[in-house]
């Protein structure tokens, strides 16, 4: 049974290479991670706030982000709006799909996002025109989510990912954007997986990166819009 994890580290406002630690490979999928930028897609679609985003994002409502993906259209309309998304974010190399990969599983929550990509975006994410509303509800997610970088005593913006992984055990992730007291920002992204993991397991160790990420809060780089 193993049990691996990893985390990226990168400033907000400013073209940096994401500071990666621990086990990378293979990149796991967004699963409900993916959310963020899906919710922010259908609402500039349709001009203003979707009903749909509050449950997609504070609950994490699987039937919310379906409604949110149909919005946009078919499913190749709706993977290449959510893709456009991680571009404008500085994730370059990721793609949403526009097929069913894995089922009964949502097409979009098996897009496979490493944590440096999640991490490009959602240092992008805090300076994306048009994704006020999204990051305000990443800062009240319900207890469901109140794990990981929530540990962190700083204002926190998050938005969690589960599910079962391809090679058995869960895979638990985390995009967070963590606020200092000078108002500058840190992203960064959390995984763990691995065929001894569950989601006990998985969110007890994202929170074990939390608490270390609030000891160092000091360190972490930083930046603003």
């Amino acid at each position: 049974l193993t049990q691996k994890v990893a985390v990226a580290i990168a400033p907000v406002g400013v073209a940096a290479t994401p500071i990666v630690i621990g086990e990378v490979n293979p990149p796991q999928v967004a699963w409900s991670t993916i959310k963020v930028p899906l919710a922010i897609a259908a609402e500039r679609k349709h001009g203003g706030p979707m009903p749909a985003t509050v449950a997609a994002i504070a609950a994490s409502d699987n039937s919310a982000a379906q409604a949110l993906w149909d919005s946009l259209g078919s499913d190749e309309q709706a993977a290449a709006a959510v893709t456009r998304v991680l571009r404008e974010g500085g994730d370059a190399r990721s793609t949403v799909p526009a097929v069913p990969t894995r089922s009964p599983y949502t097409i979009f929550g098996q897009t496979v996002w490493s944590v440096e990509n999640a991490t490009r975006f959602t240092a992008g994410l805090a300076c994306l025109p048009g994704s006020e509303r999204v990051r305000r509800l990443m800062g009240r997610v319900n207890g469901n989510q109140q794990w990981g970088a929530e540990r962190m005593k700083a204002h926190t913006g998050v938005k969690g990912g589960w599910g079962p992984g391809t090679e058995g055990g869960y895979v638990v992730r985390q995009i967070a954007l963590i606020g200092h007291r000078d108002g500058s920002q840190t992203a960064v992204a959390m995984v763990t997986f691995g065929n001894g993991t569950s989601m006990a397991s998985g969110t007890a160790a994202l929170d074990r990166v939390g608490t270390w990420l609030s000891r160092n809060a000091e360190s972490l780089p930083r930046g603003f819009c």
